[in-house]
């Protein structure tokens, strides 16, 4: 397996971090739907006013997911974990 790519939303003002926590679920259907091999998802709050929402793919899916769900950035995956909420990685 190659490398494996987080793809974040970002959400601001004061229903961020509700906001997070409910697309994440939206990111756990997707991956359900399109039988993608990771499940990595995760919500987190930076801030009283910015949250944000993330999943992980593998690269090879990473283009298809992107154009599909459009996230606000990438970067990188250096995590292990397996499916996590709050408090991210």
């Amino acid at each position: 397996m190659g490398r494996k790519i987080k793809l974040i939303w970002d959400f601001r003002g004061p229903t961020a971090e509700k906001t997070a926590e409910h697309h994440e679920k939206h990111l756990k259907e997707y991956i359900a739907l399109e039988q993608l091999p990771l499940d990595i998802t995760g919500y987190q709050r930076l801030g009283e006013m910015h949250s944000l929402a993330f999943m992980v793919v593998d690269e090879l899916d990473m283009i298809k997911v992107r154009d599909a769900l459009k996230p606000h950035r990438g970067e990188v995956y250096e995590g292990t974990s397996p499916s996590s909420s709050q408090g991210g990685e």
